[in-house]
C-alpha cells in the first residue's frame, strides 16, 4: 500500500509540475572567442528594483563556465512557432558543437549573440548564484531590454516539451 502511494505523489508532483507555466528562451553568452547557448525555460524576473531575473542553468553545461568568466549574458525571446529552434538550442554543446552556427544572429554591443528572429531580448549582468540541485541558479540584473518585433512568446504547453518534475 506505501509503494502505491508513493508512487501516486510521484505522478501527483510531475502533473503538478507540469502546470506551472513557462516560457522559453535561448541564452547567449560569449567569452574570449568561444560562444555558449542554450533553450532555458525555468527563468523568471526576480526583482523590480532593481531589475533583476533568475534562470537556471546545467551544472554541467557548456554555458555555466562562460557565463561565470565574463559575468553576462543575454535572454532572447523565442516567438511562438519557433518549437524547432528551441529544441535545437537544447541539445548538448559536446554533441552538436557551436548552436550558432548557421542561425541568424549578430553581436550586440557588448558582443553578446543576439538571434535575429527573437521578439526580444535582455542583457543581464551576473550578481550572484546559488547551487540548486543538478543545476545553478543564477541572478542577474538587467542592463538592456531591445523589443525586435511584434508576437506572442513561445510556451512550454506549445511546444509539448516536458519536464520530468
Amino acid at each position: 500500500m506505501a509503494e502505491a502511494a508513493r508512487q501516486e505523489d510521484v505522478q501527483s508532483r510531475r502533473t503538478v509540475l507540469r502546470w506551472f507555466t513557462y516560457g522559453l528562451y535561448a541564452v547567449t553568452v560569449s567569452h574570449e572567442g568561444d560562444v555558449g547557448a542554450f533553450t532555458a525555460n525555468w527563468l523568471s524576473q526576480a526583482s523590480f528594483d532593481p531589475p533583476l531575473l533568475m534562470v537556471s542553468v546545467e551544472a554541467d553545461s557548456h554555458s555555466l563556465p562562460l557565463i561565470r568568466a565574463s559575468g553576462r549574458f543575454a535572454v532572447n525571446v523565442f516567438v511562438t512557432g519557433q518549437r524547432d529552434l528551441a529544441g535545437h538550442f537544447g541539445r548538448k554543446t559536446r554533441h552538436v558543437g557551436n548552436k550558432l552556427t548557421g542561425i541568424p544572429h549578430h553581436l550586440e554591443p557588448s558582443g553578446l549573440p543576439i538571434l535575429d528572429d527573437a521578439l526580444g531580448y535582455v542583457t543581464a549582468e551576473v550578481t550572484g548564484e546559488v547551487a540548486a540541485g543538478d543545476s545553478v541558479v543564477i541572478v542577474a540584473r538587467v542592463i538592456d531590454a531591445v523589443v525586435q518585433r511584434d508576437g506572442a512568446p513561445l510556451t512550454m504547453v506549445e511546444a509539448g516539451f516536458r519536464h520530468a518534475g
